[in-house]
């Protein structure tokens, strides 16, 4: 499998690197800032004039809707894991406790990246604040919001659909990465590049490593290995 595969784990690699220095090395993050600013005066402009997009976002971005985007990816395993057999089903339990260990060490290692800086909506004057609009408490700002958490673990979700579940699943996860990882960039709590450069540079660098060779399914088949089995009924 790593023989096979290490030639697109080196292209998904080198695009990772030179997605990340590509930000990171020119002055002022270079066209990327363009971008950024761009796509947050896009979205903040609306929502003072649009109340309807205003209350959307709002809503989008409180923490309670998170459980949305959970609900969202658990019925899409749930969907596979009803098909499976007691073995599949096994399995798909401890493919899941990887799944979730992997989201939170390369969300980690993410975070040792050389790059911090507060959300767009604390870095210019003046702008509009959701939650000073609405009263309605959201995720409106970060202190420090690269890379994006809430994007890298959708991420991390939808390379293990391909990985374990086929395109299917990847295609409904990936359509659940974007729906879902949008409210961010429209409140302001997040620039563009924290999503598609500081995340997707993690995922393809860590994932293609981890998902691409033999790594994971030796974590899952140990897993099988250790965990204590369900008496037959």
């Amino acid at each position: 499998m790593f023989r096979r595969h290490l030639a697109t784990i080196l292209i998904l690699n080198i695009i990772g690197f030179a997605l990340f220095l590509s930000y990171y090395l020119p002055a002022n993050h270079g066209l990327w800032f363009a971008i950024d600013s761009s796509v947050f005066f896009y979205f903040n402009q609306h929502l003072a004039t649009s109340k309807t997009f205003l209350h959307l976002v709002a809503i989008s971005n409180n923490r309670a809707f998170d459980l949305c985007s959970l609900l969202a990816m658990g019925l899409l395993y749930l969907s596979d894991f009803i098909r499976q057999d007691r073995a599949g089903r096994r399995q798909r339990v401890i493919i899941g406790i990887v799944m979730l260990l992997t989201a939170v060490v390369l969300n980690q290692l993410g975070h040792l990246l050389p790059v911090s800086h507060p959300s767009p909506s604390l870095s210019f004057p003046h702008v509009n604040r959701v939650s000073e609009l609405t009263g309605i408490p959201t995720k409106d700002a970060s202190s420090d919001s690269f890379p994006g958490d809430h994007g890298m673990m959708l991420m991390v979700f939808s390379c293990f659909m391909l990985r374990y579940l086929g395109r299917r699943a990847f295609a409904i996860a990936l359509a659940i990465t974007i729906i879902f990882s949008l409210p961010r960039l429209m409140i302001g709590a997040h620039w563009f590049t924290d999503i598609m450069v500081g995340s997707l540079s993690v995922v393809l660098v860590g994932g293609s490593w981890w998902l691409m060779t033999p790594a994971s399914d030796v974590l899952v088949n140990w897993l099988d290995k250790k965990l204590p089995k369900m008496a037959k009924k």
